[in-house]
């Protein structure tokens, strides 16, 4: 445990807060597609479920818009593991911080 340790992690946050800042337009949920008769699998649509402010929502995406909408749900997954990982990272760093001043100090 090191203070190259602490320089590593912080070029780390700092490349996810990076491509943070890249990440567009996103929501929340997953896109699956749905039949009217399952059985025969006919009247197929495209469905979008998440959960936003504590309800579950469910909305319909028209086959223009389901590319589009794919996008967004990727770049919402993208942006959870990113935030993850920097919290991760950000305990981890305190951690290390504390655990280096205990040591100066005893010096």
């Amino acid at each position: 445990m090191s203070k190259k340790e602490l320089k590593e992690m912080e070029k780390e946050i700092g490349g996810i807060k990076r491509e943070l800042a890249r990440i567009g337009a996103m929501r929340p949920g997953s896109l699956t597609r749905q039949y009217r008769n399952p059985a025969d699998k006919t009247g197929a649509h495209h469905q979008l479920s998440y959960m936003h402010k504590m309800k579950s929502r469910t909305e319909y995406v028209r086959p223009q818009f389901v590319e589009q909408t794919q996008k967004q749900v990727a770049a919402y997954k993208r942006f959870k593991k990113l935030t993850q990982r920097w919290v991760d990272l950000g305990i981890a760093h305190a951690k290390l911080t504390v655990e280096i001043a205990k040591k100066e100090m005893e010096k």
